[in-house]
């Protein structure tokens, strides 16, 4: 995708949920969980050291709590990982387990756990279902979602090419609403995918110790990135 803007290509573009903040939140919080492996810290512990923000301490330790997020130097094998953000006025933090098929490169993600403070919760049970569905779309652009061109002409078409999710593919989901009553009603359908890519790179990461750095972390780039550890 940044290939793109670099090449000056022009493109059509449809909706897409937050594609700047899913970038900028794979990169940083990769670069964060790096920093936390190079001092031999667990990732939660680290940022919680880090951080200034009540807000977003609340919701990571919400995330932590509801995941059952045991401290652990990485890269530990146990294939967690996890990250967080804010976006649309929202503090997120989502917490995934990864199964890494080594021989093939597939991987596939067992569990999320998202946490998420909006401010006002008006229609609990509605965030819900909009968080479970970003969650899902999250996965695609993580893994699957990858588009090949050529002088500007897109080759993927259809979705016999273009992979999305599959019902088969969606794994445990579990949300955790963070009321704050001082906050006004922000966004709820956005939020929750920019923290997807991260937490599986670092999933992967504390999976195998390869450290993806291109999204989609489709199998091939996976296996690439194993090879050469």
């Amino acid at each position: 995708m940044l290939g793109w803007a670099r090449a000056g290509f022009l493109f059509a573009t449809g909706p897409w949920r937050a594609p700047g903040s899913n970038l900028n939140t794979f990169a940083r919080e990769s670069h964060i969980d790096i920093m936390a492996a190079k001092l031999g810290m667990d990732p939660l512990e680290f940022r919680l050291k880090n951080l200034k923000d009540e807000r977003m301490e609340k919701v990571l330790r919400a995330a932590a709590a509801k995941f059952g997020w045991k401290a652990s130097r990485t890269p530990s094998g146990r294939g967690f990982g996890l990250a967080c953000a804010t976006d649309a006025g929202a503090y997120v933090a989502t917490i995934v387990e990864v199964e890494v098929d080594r021989k093939s490169g597939a991987v596939r993600v067992r569990r999320i756990v998202h946490a998420q403070e909006m401010g006002l919760v008006i229609h609990p049970e509605g965030v819900r279902q909009q968080m479970e569905g970003a969650l899902t779309m999250g996965l695609g652009y993580s893994l699957t979602e990858e588009v090949h061109f050529k002088g500007g002409q897109i080759f993927d078409r259809n979705f016999d090419t273009y992979e999305i999710p599959r019902f088969s593919g969606v794994p445990r989901i579990e949300t955790v609403l963070v009321e704050n009553l001082e906050v006004p009603a922000q966004g709820g359908g956005e939020p929750p995918i920019v923290c997807m890519g991260g937490s599986i790179a670092n999933a992967i990461f504390d999976a195998t110790g390869a450290r993806l750095f291109d999204l989609p972390m489709t199998a091939e780039r996976v296996k690439k990135a194993l090879a050469g550890k």
